[in-house]
């Protein structure tokens, strides 16, 4: 059709790597060093939860689907640390691995049940309150 496509592919790489490196360096200012410790498979486990559970391919998705894992896992942290100060260690120790296993449920569970993630159910829910007289 006329549209020079590696050029604008070349083109979105280069904005994409931009951004990416200002906020590498902007992390860097933060923690005031660079190591590859706090990079680690986990990390990118919960990249991929999060594009999965928001929903692919568009951007509220991404915002819902990390707000959604973020919830998850302080809501988890703050189970495990609450069982930490009543005294419960034994169950502390059994309940280790559970933020793993709730993240790969919550990941199997919505790509069962919701496939195309939380976008979708707020495009739903906003179609139904949009037309809510007469949704019935």
């Amino acid at each position: 059709m006329g549209i020079p496509i590696f050029l604008y592919k070349l083109l979105s790489f280069a904005i994409s790597s931009f951004y990416a490196g200002i906020a590498g360096a902007l992390f860097a200012f933060f923690m005031m060093s660079i190591t590859a410790e706090p990079f680690n498979l986990w990390l990118s486990i919960e990249f991929i939860a999060m594009i999965i559970i928001g929903g692919l391919g568009n951007i509220p998705g991404s915002i819902f689907g990390a707000v959604f894992i973020v919830s998850l896992n302080e809501i988890l942290s703050n189970i495990t640390e609450y069982f930490m100060n009543v005294g419960a260690t034994g169950l502390v120790i059994t309940m280790a691995p559970l933020k793993e296993f709730v993240f790969g449920l919550a990941i199997v569970l919505f790509i069962i049940f919701e496939p195309k993630g939380l976008a979708e159910v707020w495009r739903i829910v906003r179609s139904h309150f949009r037309l809510w007289p007469f949704s019935y």
